[in-house]
């Protein structure tokens, strides 16, 4: 059972790889003077492309900016799950290991926003509120993609009803699938913003889904041999 929990962890380190890499690519690959104030952007010609294909619609970006709060909601959420389980069972290590693994991978993500806020790879194709703004990875792509998943995961685990649980992820999928080509259609991001969004959330989520499996295989498998 153990190769199941292995096989997401490798799965989400060769994602993790491919995001290092098109982060690479974005750098060196057509890379033009085409940004705000001649910022260079990797890829010139498909984001220049894409971005005068769609324009700008600046409603598009307000609703799905508004719309991230939704995925904040959600982290809001599972801590609330977290502080009962852990009020009620007055021990940190008592707390549902998948919980507890939910709140550093969040963490993550989060330290995964600020680097690259910190650190700006490239700037939006339009200034926002008359700022100049880090673009890459869409931050809004980056919390939908990383989060939404995680309560699809913990609804299956600990919903029993299957009417209930499909709804979830139909709801879930839909809302994603909005929030990304909203996203990418609105015109604040450029499309390599978007894809590289696209491989660091699927890269961590895979990581904290492979850490599920393996802790609680290890569990069963511990148990299956112990011997009183």
């Amino acid at each position: 059972m153990e190769k199941n929990g292995r096989k997401l962890l490798l799965a989400g380190l060769g994602t993790m790889a491919a995001f290092v890499i098109w982060t690479m690519l974005i750098q060196t690959v057509d890379v033009q003077p085409v940004g705000q104030n001649g910022t260079n952007i990797g890829f010139a010609v498909l984001n220049q492309w894409l971005h005068k294909l769609t324009g700008v619609n600046m409603t598009l970006y307000t609703v799905t900016d508004w719309l991230g709060l939704v995925p904040i909601a959600v982290c809001m959420g599972f801590g609330v799950i977290g502080l009962v389980q852990l009020v009620g069972r007055k021990n940190l290590f008592k707390v549902d290991s998948d919980i507890l693994l939910l709140g550093i991978y969040y963490i993550l993500v989060i330290a995964g926003y600020l680097i690259f806020e910190m650190i700006p790879i490239n700037y939006r194709p339009i200034p926002i509120e008359g700022r100049m703004e880090a673009s890459y990875p869409s931050s809004t792509t980056l919390l939908v993609v990383s989060v939404m998943p995680t309560l699809a995961f913990q609804v299956r685990r600990r919903v029993q009803k299957c009417g209930v649980r499909n709804t979830v992820y139909l709801c879930t999928a839909a809302f994603t699938l909005f929030m990304v080509v909203g996203r990418t259609i609105s015109g604040v991001h450029w499309l390599t913003d978007i894809i590289g969004a696209l491989l660091l959330s699927a890269g961590l989520y895979l990581l904290y889904h492979g850490t599920v499996r393996l802790t609680e295989e290890h569990k069963w498998n511990s148990a299956k041999n112990y011997k009183p």
